[in-house]
């Protein structure tokens, strides 16, 4: 058997996840509690405590999503569970990367706290979101975004996440957004939902935040991964010779190639995957690319 672990992105997120862990195992509370002290948070407060509201907005729910999937691996460490590759949606490159000794917890979670706040505050004026297709092939969601921003040159809406076979999400300018899923709809879409998620991001919009979110990348100490790390921007393990901070920093204004990293992981052997993460989200992707 050979283990793969997969981590959630931003959307995951439920109030009060976690909270059982944290009450029945102490290595989770411990993880919290060094959290809390390296990013000057009380995550306890924001995940148990606060609003779905308040959780959902950016600069929580990612260290939030990151805190609770640290726990969780601790739990797994416990009782001998390895992964041998690893990969994650979005934010979940971060808990990946922790995972694989990349950063430290403590640099990790402040990276992650950074990044948040930066994806947050730095998101330009207008009126954003998310939507997933579900049904079309990958090129057709991409043909319809172009269709859409050709005829109507304000129009700004991109294909960002490639979650699996059959299911992209969008990103942009809320109208343009929802005349996208409007056109996959009638051109045979079993489904479009709009995500919970508050700005373009993997999109060219944020470059303000990449190049913030840069200049935070040089403070932080990087180390070689211990286990196979999958990454986002072509689905390819991260190799010695790559640049991890350059390609972070690009990661929030490229698309996610999440089902193109099942693939990788399929092709090392893995052969059980594991979410990590507040609920079932990012496994099911893995069971459409199977």
């Amino acid at each position: 058997m050979k283990i793969g672990f997969i981590f959630p992105g931003q959307g995951a997120q439920v109030q009060g996840m976690g909270k059982d862990l944290y009450d029945k195992y102490e290595q989770v509370k411990s993880v919290y509690k060094k959290i809390d002290n390296a990013v000057d948070l009380s995550l306890e407060d924001i995940t148990f405590c606060r609003s779905q509201e308040e959780l959902n907005e950016t600069k929580n729910t990612q260290i939030a999503i990151f805190t609770m999937s640290m726990g969780i691996l601790e739990i797994l460490k416990s009782e001998g569970i390895k992964a041998q590759a690893v990969a994650g949606l979005s934010l979940g490159e971060y808990t990946a990367l922790t995972y694989a000794d990349v950063f430290s917890l403590e640099e990790g979670a402040k990276l992650v706290k950074r990044r948040g706040e930066l994806m947050q505050n730095f998101v330009p004026d207008g009126d954003w979101a998310m939507s997933a297709i579900i049904g079309l092939e990958d090129e057709e969601v991409e043909d319809v975004c172009n269709k859409v921003c050709e005829e109507n040159e304000n129009a700004f809406v991109r294909a960002v996440n490639f979650n699996c076979p059959g299911q992209v999400a969008i990103s942009g300018e809320r109208q343009a957004v929802q005349k996208v899923m409007e056109i996959a709809k009638d051109a045979g879409a079993k489904r479009v939902v709009e995500l919970k998620t508050s700005g373009p991001f993997h999109t060219e919009k944020l470059k303000d935040a990449s190049e913030r979110l840069k200049d935070e990348l040089k403070n932080i100490s990087i180390n070689s991964p211990k286990v196979d790390v999958i990454k986002n921007i072509n689905g390819e393990k991260y190799m010695a010779e790559d640049n991890i901070k350059e390609i972070l920093s690009m990661h929030v204004i490229n698309p996610v190639k999440f089902s193109k990293c099942i693939e990788s992981m399929l092709d090392m052997g893995i052969d059980t995957f594991i979410e990590v993460g507040p609920r079932k989200s990012v496994i099911r992707f893995c069971k459409k690319s199977m």
